[in-house]
């Protein structure tokens, strides 16, 4: 169905050493090689998802007017709705065909960053909408840190080495929609050829074809998962930090069949980011004569400013 490998958590979550090692393995060796996994047994349940995706979908659907005024100035769309056509990938000029929200991290004892990030914005007409979006980014955050820790150990690094940089991340969800295409786009698709910026990405909704990613002999292949799946894959962060040895693979939303422009597409991909401060400097264990340092020093935050600036979302 898909050239993606499949993995699951609940190996790594069992408690028995072998299938724990089995699941380490195979992300490890999936993230070297192609950069994404789909990934079953993670923390979200069935009617959680029906209940996002039902939000989602209503909140789409209100008034342009009324999506519009959750549109909020001078934060680079870290927060609340982004219109149609503003984002582009890096290197475009031409804005990807489609809209999204943003939910951000929930601080949990640390005013500081309480005090530093966006606020997360409120949808008055939709009385669930936050409730639900707040219940998904916290199974998603659970899930990445496992996925994480499994990373770590592929790494040779402790365990635990990601959790003090992911407590409080600066993480985003992120409900999009791609409209139904009204006429022929002038070189736009629905979202155009790039790499992500975060540690790893975990997707909702790549269950149909649109999801392509570039292997290393540069051919685009599909990217499907079922339905009780996450597509995860691995963000430039991470690829710094290991030296390139864990793959940021390029990945695109094409447009679909001529015959399927008047349908809609949604999907809710989770960035999990890390605080500010963390080092993305090049790991020790990542570099020999054969793997030479390739990346400059530099913090999640200075990295994740520049990327801003790239994608048309801040001013320099």
């Amino acid at each position: 169905m898909s050239a993606i490998p499949s993995v699951d958590l609940s190996d790594f979550l069992s408690g028995d050493p072998t299938r724990k090692e089995k699941f380490i393995k195979e992300i490890g060796q999936a993230f070297e090689e192609i950069g994404f996994v789909a990934l079953g047994g993670h923390f979200l349940s069935e009617e959680l998802v029906e209940n996002l995706y039902s939000e989602i979908k209503k909140f789409f659907d209100l008034p342009q007017k009324t999506k519009d005024k959750y549109e909020i100035e001078g934060i680079g769309g870290q927060r609340g709705y982004t219109s149609f056509g503003k984002e582009h990938a890096k290197g475009r000029k031409e804005g990807d065909l489609k809209e999204f929200w943003h939910f951000g991290q929930y601080v949990a004892n640390d005013p500081k960053l309480e005090a530093q990030y966006p606020a997360n914005v409120t949808v008055e007409e939709l009385p669930k909408f936050n409730e639900v979006g707040k219940e998904t980014y916290k199974m998603l955050e659970k899930t990445a840190k496992y996925v994480l820790r499994a990373l770590a150990l592929h790494l040779n690094l402790d365990e635990n080495y990601f959790d003090e940089f992911i407590k409080n991340g600066n993480s985003i969800l992120r409900p999009i929609h791609y409209p139904p295409i009204t006429s022929e786009p002038k070189n736009a698709v629905r979202a155009a050829a790039h790499g992500d910026i975060n540690l790893i990405t975990l997707l909702m909704g790549a269950h149909g074809k649109g999801l392509q990613v570039k292997n290393h002999d540069g051919e685009w292949v599909d990217a499907i998962a079922r339905p009780d799946q996450l597509m995860i894959n691995v963000g430039d962060m991470l690829s710094r930090l290991s030296n390139n040895r864990l793959k940021s693979t390029i990945h695109q939303v094409v447009n679909p069949p001529k015959a399927l422009w008047g349908t809609s597409r949604y999907s809710i991909p989770f960035f999990m980011h890390p605080i500010s401060e963390m080092p993305l400097n090049c790991l020790e264990n990542c570099i020999d004569s054969e793997n030479p340092k390739e990346y400059e020093d530099i913090t999640a935050g200075a990295f994740l400013h520049e990327r801003l600036i790239e994608l048309g979302l801040i001013k320099a």
